[in-house]
């Protein structure tokens, strides 16, 4: 990795700025169905389960090509990828226009999610930029264009009022395309990569860069990636639709009450690369999977009517959430999940400091299915239970599977590293004057 010293800075803050604001232009467009498909759901009459295959479709290319584009982005540099990558989304946003069948909207579909392929792309070119002290940082800016999710919410829907769903199509594909001319034209090579041709020196074969993926380890970051973006992508997708059912709310107060979800989802991510490199990424990580099993289990309650037997006769009453208290409760959410997204990627350019394109290529995949897999089984759930929390629920699932697979994987490691010492330890600090260690601890 080159060390932040030998690069201007300048420079980084070049490859940091154009990689952000082309992540939120991608982002925008990755996440158009959450707005359009509103429209579009109502044109063809689609159920639930119709309506959850589209939305999440995009989210699917998207995760796919991840893992492909992280290796050719380390060898072939993200200044070539990136504005490729943007203008091949743009093409398919821009055809989306003229489908007129619904297996015409899941084929254009499947393009569109090829922007979603450029998280990897920017973690690889912008994190060669950047000693290990400082990637947790600026890995959480760069993720931080993850709010073009809330862009689209925020101005999709007037868009959409005043030119219909085909005007925001064209808008976003038009912007994506000037997006990536402007990269090309003003990004750099990153240092690695200039070096490596100055040298001469051959990039890393693919049987060397995918390696790594043969360890647990990677699947495990991957399974809390899952949960922290994953879900994040999924709920970004399905609430406008979850409020407009729910709460009554027309297209353009559902687009913007989601947004505010989006956008603690997204800006705190920054944050979260900070809190990452002063605090340790694992513990922002129990931070994350801790707060959120708590928010997810409040969703997770249905509104209930109670009835009890008092004195003086039947008390009845009822729980539910209020429309504001909901979104309040969403906005917490996307606060810890934001945070935990960064400090997922902050472990891996320290583990895998020269994988980052393949390791990161695969969590990032297995994050961006869990926004494909989730919206279906979202719209599953509710076509089998009729109970709208049913997402959260699962959701809630989800975090204590994972909350127990990290603790389970650390106490395992500080076992391994420290065995003898913690079998000396009481059970309970209260043993401690009683304590009688094991023969042979």
């Amino acid at each position: 990795m080159i060390a932040g010293s030998t690069v201007r800075r300048s420079d980084q803050n070049r490859a940091l700025a154009l990689s952000t604001i082309a992540f939120t232009a991608c982002f925008a467009v990755w996440t158009i169905f959450a707005i359009i498909g509103v429209a579009i759901k109502k044109e063809l009459s689609l159920n639930e389960f119709q309506f959850g295959l589209l939305v999440a479709t995009p989210i699917l290319t998207g995760s796919v090509v991840r893992l492909v584009l992280g290796v050719w982005t380390e060898r072939y540099g993200g200044r070539i990828v990136f504005p490729l990558q943007m203008l091949a989304a743009a093409a398919s946003t821009y055809a989306l226009t003229f489908a007129s069948t619904y297996s015409g909207y899941l084929l254009a579909a499947l393009g569109i999610g090829l922007s979603g392929g450029s998280f990897i792309i920017g973690v690889a070119y912008v994190s060669r930029w950047y000693d290990k002290g400082h990637q947790g940082t600026a890995l959480g800016i760069f993720g931080a264009g993850n709010v073009g999710a809330a862009v689209t919410k925020f101005v999709a829907p007037f868009v959409m009022v005043a030119w219909g769903w085909k005007g925001v199509a064209d808008v976003w594909a038009a912007g994506l395309a000037l997006m990536a001319v402007v990269f090309f034209l003003f990004a750099k090579d990153d240092p690695e990569l200039t070096a490596r041709r100055a040298g001469g020196t051959k990039p890393t074969s693919w049987a060397e860069q995918f390696a790594p993926l043969k360890k647990l380890q990677v699947w495990r970051f991957s399974l809390y990636y899952f949960f922290v973006f994953g879900a994040f992508v999924a709920l970004a997708l399905w609430m406008p639709h979850y409020l407009i059912d729910v709460y009554g709310v027309d297209v353009k107060v559902a687009g913007m009450a989601a947004a505010a979800f989006s956008l603690s989802a997204s800006l705190f991510r920054a944050y979260g690369g900070l809190l990452s490199d002063k605090f340790g990424a694992r513990k922002v990580m129990y931070w994350t999977f801790g707060a959120t099993l708590i928010i997810l289990f409040i969703l997770s309650y249905p509104p209930t009517d109670y009835t009890i037997t008092g004195k003086d006769g039947a008390i009845t009453f009822s729980t539910a959430m209020g429309f504001w208290p909901f979104i309040v409760t969403m906005f917490a959410l996307g606060f810890f999940m934001s945070l935990g997204k960064a400090a997922v990627f902050k472990h891996i350019p320290v583990y895998y400091p020269n994988h980052v394109g393949s390791v990161g290529g695969l969590v990032g995949m297995i994050g961006g299915l869990g926004g494909f897999v989730l919206p279906i089984v979202f719209g599953y759930l509710l076509d089998l239970t009729g109970i709208y929390t049913s997402c959260f629920m699962l959701l809630f699932l989800l975090v204590g599977i994972a909350l127990a697979w990290m603790h389970g994987s650390i106490r395992l490691m500080e076992r391994a590293a420290h065995g003898e010492a913690l079998n000396r330890l009481p059970e309970l600090p209260e043993m401690q004057s009683i304590h009688i260690p094991k023969a042979g601890a």
